[in-house]
């Protein structure tokens, strides 16, 4: 039998890169992991223990403490959840707060170079799906399928709007998209393994196709295993 591939999945963020890659996962028997999900736990950690007086946090305490943090995830009900220092932290991570802190974490270098031996350590066994921002061009640049998803700003913000409410958060369209405007700008341009499409990933726009048809279009490119 051969070695079950390594798949990367990059792009803005409320593409359903995590969602997609979850099925993809399960119907090809892979584990998937969500890298986002790592420096959101980073942040929910600096949220609990590292804000200034102005409640902002302070990257400098941040940074000094991430010796104290361990992160790692657990099957639990066949689904990776990320706990922090032992504690399930899975819902906490996808709070406003954290979404809105996320990108100012991520951009710190010493951050992702903590982050980054955790993400290979876990894809050298193969048969994995990680999806994220850089693990096509900085995480697992030989990955054996490279895939970067995208969507218009106007559809990426509707489709969060949704989201959040059907998580019970008060909020609106119009903030949702400043949001992803921000960090679309945080990402993109960072010095440090900023969002981009590796040369040799597979371009996916879901601007007009549903989730189903996304990932039937996905698997078209991954050959039998």
């Amino acid at each position: 039998m051969t070695k079950k591939p390594v798949i990367a999945i990059d792009g803005f963020s409320s593409t359903g890169k995590s969602s997609i890659s979850k099925i993809i996962a399960k119907k090809l028997g892979l584990i998937h992991m969500d890298t986002g999900a790592l420096y959101r736990g980073v942040t929910f950690f600096a949220l609990q223990h590292c804000l200034n007086e102005d409640k902002n946090i302070n990257i400098e305490k941040l940074i000094s403490s991430l010796p104290y943090i361990k992160l790692e995830f657990q099957d639990i009900d066949n689904e990776l959840q990320l706990f922090l220092n032992g504690k399930n932290i899975d819902r906490e991570i996808r709070f406003p707060q954290v979404s809105d802190n996320v990108s100012q974490v991520a951009k710190e270098a010493e951050i992702r170079n903590f982050l980054l031996e955790t993400q290979r350590n876990i894809a050298k066994k193969g048969g994995i799906i990680m999806d994220g921002r850089d693990i096509g061009t900085v995480v697992l640049p030989n990955a054996d399928y490279k895939f970067f998803m995208t969507a218009s700003q106007d559809e990426r913000a509707k489709r969060r709007f949704l989201e959040l409410e059907l998580a019970g958060e008060k909020t609106d369209v119009e903030t949702v998209k400043q949001n992803l405007i921000s960090r679309d700008k945080i990402d993109s341009e960072r010095e440090v393994s900023p969002l981009k499409q590796a040369h040799d990933a597979i371009l996916i726009d879901n601007t007009n196709i549903n989730k189903e048809q996304t990932i039937d279009l996905i698997l078209s490119y991954i050959k039998k295993f």
